[in-house]
């Protein structure tokens, strides 16, 4: 993915930049400062429009936020900006608070993995993401041989997690550090921990390990 510079937003304090995935569709990412999670719109190439990401708090990232983001980024290269209007020069010169979690949270794998556990009413669902991880869990050889041999709940987790994330995605590159990222993004999202049914789950099938 390559990036364009960002640009400051006078709808919200916030900076905006276009990004193209690998499916070769646009989209626009708005970040804030008081937050980590970006707010996520693909363009539509019929009406040009931004279509916030279901994920998205149009509290923080109005609609009104990314029609600006298009406008401002309209003559915006994925390289370097030509002769863009006057207000998307001014290029943000505060770096973000962790410039890797910003990558990462517009790429495609996040994009494909907060999708899959979006519920029906739009919103990011953990409850939906344990289910399948703990299907996952039950079914797979490998966690019930590790189960057994008293592996750790954590490094059982990271398997698991791993290899969801990197199916998802449908990108088996994905490295470790990247999918932690991804963890910590999804975090944010709620209070809650992501993975606490899950956790749960797997000390309960440690300790009845124990016990034979």
């Amino acid at each position: 993915m390559i990036r364009t510079d960002k640009v400051k937003l006078t709808i919200i304090k916030a900076e905006a930049y276009r990004q193209k995935l690998t499916s070769g569709d646009v989209g626009i990412v708005i970040t804030r400062h008081d937050t980590k999670q970006p707010g996520l719109a693909a363009i539509s190439k019929t009406s040009g429009k931004a279509i916030p990401s279901a994920n998205t708090s149009l509290k923080l990232f109005p609609q009104e936020a990314f029609d600006e983001a298009v406008v401002l980024t309209a003559r915006m290269p994925f390289q370097k900006a030509r002769q863009a209007p006057a207000r998307a020069k001014q290029v943000t010169e505060e770096p973000a608070a962790d410039p890797k979690l910003e990558e990462t949270a517009g790429s495609e794998a996040y994009l494909k993995i907060v999708t899959k556990y979006t519920d029906k009413s739009g919103k990011l669902s953990y409850d939906l993401l344990n289910k399948d991880f703990i299907k996952f869990a039950h079914s797979s050889s490998k966690v019930r041989e590790m189960i057994a041999g008293g592996t750790s709940a954590a490094a059982i987790r990271k398997y698991i997690t791993g290899v969801k994330f990197r199916d998802i995605a449908d990108n088996h590159d994905l490295s470790d550090a990247e999918i932690q990222r991804i963890v910590t993004l999804l975090d944010e999202a709620s209070p809650k921990n992501v993975f606490r049914e899950l956790n749960d789950m797997l000390r309960k099938q440690l300790s009845a390990q124990k016990k034979k």
